[in-house]
């Protein structure tokens, strides 16, 4: 399974480490880094979000912040190019529980 460091350019945002797939999820563990707290409200807002969504569009308006501020994910010591999140990956973090879905591998 793959390691993983969330980034906000140089900032360590934390650490995914997968151990497991719900398809088309991939399961990880989420250790916070120094720079969780600027993004964790913003993750929470996230996590918190349930309920209907008829026309799929409910969803847009919590991760739009997400987008906005700039993650990447980098595999630890993988070769390949960190990936942009929403628009490379989605990784959805709720506590010490992450849920990671990417295309370009």
């Amino acid at each position: 399974m793959t390691r993983w460091q969330l980034l906000q350019g140089d900032v360590l945002i934390g650490e995914l480490d997968e151990y497991g797939c719900e398809h088309p999820f991939f399961l990880a563990h989420f250790t916070p880094g120094s720079g969780w707290e600027t993004v964790r409200p913003l993750f929470e807002s996230w996590a918190a979000y349930r309920g209907p969504d008829p026309e799929g569009f409910g969803f847009v308006a919590p991760i739009e912040p997400l987008r906005d501020v700039g993650l990447t994910l980098a595999a630890i010591g993988g070769r390949q190019p960190p990936l942009h999140l929403f628009k490379d990956c989605v990784v959805r973090i709720d506590g010490p529980e992450a849920r990671l879905r990417y295309s370009t591998m």
